[in-house]
């Protein structure tokens, strides 16, 4: 069996490269483990090297910033079987004001967009903190303003259930599971500008059970399968500030901990047949290059 393993920042995105490289180093390690010959794209022609690698797998699996990211998605998806969330979903969740406006409108808390005030201003497509900065000044082109929230940083780690048949993809009608939640170090400096640090998997918490539930509301709201992570910043309740349907960050220090094998739960999931819970040995902390330190 093979799995095609595409990841974007390695080859083209100095910036997200050491990231991306930890990320895709988990995945291949246990797609390996569990017996998958892992073949990545390595030319300078991504999309291409995507078109031809994808039809000789069983498998594949692309992680790319989200504007980027539905693209890839949609040549996996005619080519072999995507573990990843549906192109279709994915292009909804790139655009990040969209997204909210589409959670607040099924009741899901958000920070309210803003025109005045104290203000978070990031850009409609966006990956990670890259240009989220506290303003109190006009959104740019592209961007757009919703009121600061004080609070904890989170994240909750999860991986939606589909099944595939007839050429189309249905729900399973299995909740998404839950892999964890997480603690995200997130700071501001003196111009406002914000900045991930990485985080701390798995996390106990008083409000776990009302975090969890609107992060699985969020998803199945936008339809997201595969991993995807959920940011919420916690305060009278857990607003949700950015729904990422890819592998994130959080991935190594889960993978890390985790006694089962982020590969077979991936698989098993994109046929409907995800486990019901998982597993932790212990905790660890991850920074935002995706190197691991155990607590």
């Amino acid at each position: 069996m093979k799995a095609l393993l595409a990841e974007y920042a390695v080859f083209h995105d100095p910036h997200l490269a050491p990231e991306g490289a930890a990320m895709l180093g988990v995945l291949r390690q246990s797609f390996e483990r569990c017996g998958y010959e892992v073949i990545s794209p390595e030319g300078a022609d991504f999309r291409d090297e995507i078109r031809r690698i994808a039809p000789e797998c069983d498998f594949g699996l692309v992680i790319a910033p989200d504007h980027l990211l539905s693209g890839f998605t949609a040549v996996i998806e005619r080519l072999t079987h995507n573990l990843g969330c549906g192109s279709m979903n994915v292009a909804v969740c790139a655009n990040k004001r969209q997204t909210a406006r589409i959670l607040a409108g099924n009741g899901i808390p958000v920070p309210e967009e803003v025109e005045h005030g104290a203000r978070v201003i990031k850009p409609v497509t966006g990956c990670g903190s890259i240009g989220v900065r506290l303003d109190g000044g006009h959104a740019g082109e592209g961007e757009f303003g919703q009121r600061f929230i004080e609070g904890e940083h989170l994240s909750v780690s999860l991986v939606g259930s589909r099944v595939v048949g007839d050429a189309c993809l249905y729900y399973s009608g299995k909740p998404p599971l839950v892999l964890a939640l997480n603690h995200q170090e997130i700071s501001i400096d003196s111009a406002g500008r914000f900045s991930y640090q990485g985080g701390t998997t798995p996390v106990d918490h008083e409000r776990s059970d009302e975090i969890i539930e609107v992060a699985k509301k969020a998803v199945n709201i936008l339809g997201c399968q595969g991993y995807t992570g959920v940011d919420i910043v916690l305060a009278d309740r857990p607003y949700v500030v950015d729904v990422n349907p890819r592998i994130t960050t959080s991935i190594v220090g889960i993978a890390a901990c985790m006694r089962e094998e982020i590969a077979d739960i991936l698989v098993r999931a994109s046929k409907g047949d995800a486990p019901e819970s998982v597993h932790f040995n212990c905790r660890a902390r991850y920074d935002s290059s995706g190197r691991v330190f155990f607590e």
